[in-house]
């Protein structure tokens, strides 16, 4: 790609072409790329940087993940695509399980998106012979591995489709979303939903896993303290002032 460093839109470029070849390739589905349309048109409303409400999330995210009993990390096509090597540091930093769910699934994508993982350095690959199913959910994504998100008491889904994180919640399971659209339905059900993009949120969240893992006390607080609810009205009020400083 002919686009140098330099330029100010650099990473989203380049986020655009990961997917565009994961395509190609059939890592990724079409529809994959309507949904990154949608989430970069809200990165640009946030200005392209992590917001505070967001840095606070994240830290809420770290939090629970360090103190889960069987934390699993969900991962889609575009998020092999997009984030692969920042999904495996993430899983070895806590650590967690690393488990394929795809909404449009084939077991060639599977494979694929399983590859791409292996690329990047995962050794242990769940959800390419599911033998377990979430309850309320009629899609492919229903789908799962005993072994872990069935299992799984916190779970992080990245890039997700709402169904799932409602059914997910229902299961009794601590769901942390990252979503850049804050009205989306996974927004409005996860335990804690980051609004950040991917590759951003989740380097930032494995930052504080790597602090609070030396602290766990410090990681009971945060997660006491962190309400949904006040976070999301938190980037609403961010996204609301930042369209009046637009509009002056």
């Amino acid at each position: 790609m002919d686009v140098p460093k330099s330029h100010p839109r650099y990473r989203s470029l380049l986020a655009r072409k990961k997917l565009a070849d994961g395509v190609k390739s059939g890592l990724v589905v079409p529809q994959g790329l309507i949904a990154q349309g949608r989430g970069e048109a809200f990165d640009y409303l946030f200005g392209e940087k992590t917001t505070p409400p967001a840095m606070k999330a994240e830290r809420a995210a770290a939090a629970y993940l360090v103190l889960a009993g069987h934390p699993v990390i969900s991962v889609n096509g575009n998020v092999a695509a997009l984030a692969a090597k920042e999904v495996v540091t993430l899983a070895k930093a806590v650590p967690a399980k690393i488990e394929v769910n795809l909404f449009y699934r084939t077991e060639a994508r599977v494979r694929k998106v399983a590859r791409q993982l292996r690329m990047a350095g995962a050794k242990e690959i769940l959800g390419t012979r599911p033998d377990a199913r979430i309850p309320n959910l009629d899609s492919k994504r229903a789908l799962c591995s005993r072994q872990g998100i069935y299992s799984g008491d916190v779970v992080l889904v990245p890039l997700e489709d709402g169904d799932r994180t409602q059914a997910l919640v229902k299961m009794g399971k601590v769901v942390l979303a990252v979503d850049l659209n804050p009205l989306s339905r996974t927004s409005q059900a996860a335990t804690v939903t980051v609004v950040d993009e991917l590759s951003r949120a989740l380097v930032n969240i494995a930052k504080h896993v790597s602090t609070l893992k030396r602290n766990r006390a410090a990681a009971e607080r945060v997660v006491l303290s962190f309400n949904r609810q006040e976070n999301l009205a938190g980037v609403y009020k961010h996204l609301a002032d930042r369209l009046r400083k637009l509009t002056k």
